[in-house]
């Protein structure tokens, strides 16, 4: 395992900036106080807080709020490029961490104020107001993975987690945890939001772009995430991020 860079508790962002990352190289916890919009220009990245995990692609980008802790990790050589704004510039209103869609005239924006040419000054500024102008309208998409603190689903969460292709059902998987399956849908809803296939889809998901970013084939990556079939994953994974596996790996 790659040694996680060490960062202040608190650290200063002033601008963009880009930070190659080698493969499983992870940046250590620390926050910021302004706001973050964190896209990879290269490979996975994962973003992790305390009560979620966030594994994106470069099609996709995380909206840090400031204050927030977290950690990254990469999957495959990536690369962080980021952009800043103050705390209270928030085009979307976030309070929390979200993924947004990007579309490509933003991904162009970031890469070019991120880039080894970056502009300074009043065309700079152009640039950022014109990424804002794009988050404005940046669609919020339901692809993070809330974190349990209830010691049953976390129990649970821990045994799908080590095994995505687990495909117990949530009455077997409670029986491991001990707990009943209605007080398990009814924690997965309450303290998540979320129902358990939806959760179990896009913890699957998640380990998906992890082992596509390794260069594991499509197939092998459908069964060790435990979809029933290739066209079944690819099927999901274009509902969940707009292009196929095998188009996403030639990206």
């Amino acid at each position: 395992m790659s040694p996680a860079r060490q960062l202040p508790p608190h650290q200063k962002e002033t601008g963009p900036s880009r930070h190659p990352l080698a493969h499983h190289e992870r940046i250590d916890w620390h926050w910021h106080d302004v706001n973050q919009l964190i896209a990879p220009g290269l490979g996975v990245l994962e973003v992790s807080t305390p009560h979620g995990r966030w594994v994106v692609p470069p099609h996709r980008a995380v909206w840090l709020p400031a204050g927030v802790a977290h950690t990254h990790r990469a999957h495959g050589p990536s690369e962080l490029r980021c952009l800043v704004y103050p705390a209270g510039t928030n085009p979307l209103g976030l309070s929390a961490p979200a993924v947004l869609a990007v579309t490509p005239l933003l991904r162009e924006i970031v890469a070019h104020l991120t880039g080894p040419d970056a502009p300074t000054g009043r065309p700079a500024r152009t640039l950022e107001l014109a990424a804002l102008d794009q988050l404005a309208h940046a669609p919020e998409l339901p692809l993070g993975l809330p974190q349990p603190t209830d010691p049953r689903l976390r129990d649970l969460a821990a045994l799908l987690t080590a095994d995505p292709s687990d495909g117990r059902s949530l009455a077997e998987l409670g029986r491991a945890v001990g707990a009943g399956e209605r007080t398990l849908s009814r924690l997965f809803r309450r303290e998540l939001g979320l129902g358990f296939p939806q959760w179990r889809t896009q913890l699957r998901l998640q380990h998906a772009l992890v082992l596509l970013a390794q260069g594991r084939s499509v197939t092998s990556t459908a069964a060790a995430c435990g979809f029933r079939s290739p066209s079944a994953f690819i099927e999901a994974f274009r509902h969940a991020f707009g292009t196929t596996p095998g188009r996403h790996q030639q990206q």
